[in-house]
């Protein structure tokens, strides 16, 4: 059974895929990483570009024996994954984008990345984890899951942060969208404040074999605020069904799924 690898987005961590791991067990192995400076790698050092983190993923990945793989990836885990498909094309079977883009600087997310450091460096680590998690929620800090996600992010040092951010702002991966040969599932909440639909939409247009996959009322963490609905969709995916016939099933499994 070739693994699904789960490549976690900008202050995240493997933790947050535990209902993931749970849900795919029937179809996939999942495999989750720490990216260093953060989750379980907080206290290893932060690269700065995402190449370093793309290059750092696949050498672990192959250090554990995993040559082939599919790969999900969310947020500025997307970027990685989408530099991990640029890097080594013939490892990565299926690939799925969520909650991300093709553009680092990140265009009509809630504030530019430059603010996010200023606050950082006034605000520091946890008081700026706290805060930009809750954007990643439709209902902010009311959230069920917000304080399982917020309490990953804390983890999560300000050297890492300026790196995460600096990381981002200095990526663009629009060039490579047209190289991407693998059957690709974008996901993405309709109320996400930190990647317009452009961006969405750059993905679905753009790369070859692709299917999208909205999920209503939600944010940046859908698979934390729509659980049933994201695995179901996820399922879909991984279970083979045919590329004539996935675009329907992920609708009907948006439409049913509760």
């Amino acid at each position: 059974m070739t693994p699904l690898v789960m490549v976690h987005g900008f202050m995240g961590g493997s933790r947050q895929w535990a209902e993931q791991t749970k849900a795919l067990a029937s179809c996939v192995d999942v495999v989750t990483v720490d990216l260093p400076g953060f989750g379980l790698n907080a206290h290893l050092q932060a690269p700065d570009t995402i190449t370093d983190y793309a290059t750092w993923v696949l050498d672990h990945l192959r250090a554990k024996g995993i040559d082939r793989f599919h790969l999900l990836g969310h947020s500025m885990g997307g970027m990685i994954a989408q530099e991990m498909v640029a890097l080594s094309p013939d490892r990565v079977d299926r690939l799925v984008l969520y909650g991300t883009g093709a553009t680092g600087v990140l265009p009509g997310r809630f504030e530019p990345i430059h603010i996010s450091k200023t606050r950082a460096q006034t605000d520091g680590p946890r008081k700026t984890a706290r805060r930009i998690a809750a954007t990643w929620f439709l209902d902010r800090e009311g959230a069920a899951g917000f304080e399982p996600c917020a309490s990953i992010a804390e983890r999560s040092s300000l050297q890492a942060i300026v790196a995460g951010l600096n990381a981002m702002e200095g990526w663009n991966g629009e060039t490579n969208l047209v190289a991407i040969k693998s059957p690709t599932l974008v996901i993405w909440g309709d109320h996400d404040r930190t990647y317009p639909w452009h961006q969405t939409e750059q993905l679905w247009t753009v790369i070859d074999d692709t299917s999208l996959a909205v999920i209503p009322n939600c944010a940046h963490a859908a698979h934390l605020e729509k659980p049933g609905i994201f695995n179901s969709i996820l399922r879909d995916f991984f279970e083979g069904v045919g590329s004539a016939d996935r675009s329907s099933a992920v609708l009907e499994a948006s439409a049913h799924v509760t």
